[in-house]
């Protein structure tokens, strides 16, 4: 029993002004994968280690933390607990996947998620069950000590093919995934560029998430360090989190077509074509880029659903 782990496929995408290589995150072996997978499996070594019984977690409808969350629980036998905002709540294909695996969604208005999950929470305890609540998008030390594994799998690829990675691009959310990236970098001192593309939050909060959970693993890194190190950039979200516009569009359907891999309006389209304008408007030229595909997959399908073509 248990999530499969396995290292992912490193290739080397195609070759223009640079060599871009991608990391399939999303061919992670549980629930469409993606960078909640590798996550979800950490958190679940924690659970049976606490001898938890009830699993609650926060997610929008669009969410794949909720639907691997939920995928977790039923395949391990637990009952899951979803509080969702009800700004962001729509039926979506993971909304329904959520339901599918039998999770129990409170909706309630984003100004109440804290206290309705302190709440849920409380009831279950008063009932005799023992809940472990998982933070939404995996956030916390468990899911950046992922991402540090992550890096270890990136440094890895590069000793064998005696390459390195310049730059390495990846959708920036709720942070943790940019925040183990970047403390396995620290521990290593390695010289490159990671850069987290927001899928919708602004600075300069959005910066300091991911520096607050990089210090939270690291206690001993200076902030002028961080201050350096991380690259969050919030010009690429378009109208906000699951908003798309014709330039992201564009990249989806050029990246199935030409590469054969789906990608998604709220996650990884978006921070594929920012990569790709990124690297326009700084004019790098000559480097070795990765980008990490952090999996969405369902939301891809989500985006074709409202297409219509000849």
């Amino acid at each position: 029993m248990g999530i499969p782990s396995c290292k992912t496929p490193v290739y080397l995408l195609e070759k223009n002004e640079n060599r871009l290589y991608i990391k399939r995150e999303d061919l992670l072996p549980f629930s469409f994968g993606g960078n909640k997978a590798r996550k979800a499996a950490l958190f679940l070594q924690d659970i049976k280690k606490k001898n938890a019984d009830y699993i609650v977690t926060y997610g929008s409808g669009s969410s794949n933390h909720g639907r691997i969350i939920a995928n977790m629980a039923v395949s391990e036998g637990f009952p899951c607990m979803i509080i969702s905002p009800q700004e962001a709540s729509d039926n979506t294909y993971n909304r329904k996947m959520m339901e599918y695996f039998g999770a129990k969604i409170i909706e309630c208005p984003v100004t109440e998620v804290h206290d309705t999950i302190e709440q849920k929470l409380a009831e279950l305890c008063q009932e005799g069950w023992n809940p472990y609540f998982i933070m939404g998008g995996g956030h916390g030390n468990i899911g950046t000590e992922a991402y540090v594994q992550c890096y270890e799998e990136i440094r890895e690829y590069e000793e064998q093919r005696q390459l390195h990675f310049d730059y390495i691009f990846h959708a920036s959310g709720t942070g943790t995934t940019q925040a183990g990236l970047i403390c396995g970098q620290l521990l290593h001192q390695d010289d490159r560029k990671i850069v987290g593309i927001s899928i919708a939050r602004k600075n300069p909060y959005g910066k300091k998430v991911v520096c607050d959970s990089v210090k939270e693993y690291l206690s001993d890194v200076s902030t002028d360090e961080l201050e350096e190190k991380i690259i969050f950039l919030d010009q690429y979200t378009g109208s906000g989190y699951g908003k798309e516009n014709q330039k992201i569009e564009k990249t989806i359907e050029e990246s199935l077509r030409k590469y054969g891999i789906p990608m998604d309006t709220t996650y990884t389209g978006k921070a594929f074509w920012g990569m790709k304008e990124y690297l326009k408007e700084k004019k790098v030229t000559d480097s070795n880029v990765l980008f990490l595909h952090t999996g969405g997959t369902p939301l891809f399908f989500e985006y074709l659903k409202g297409k219509h073509y000849d």
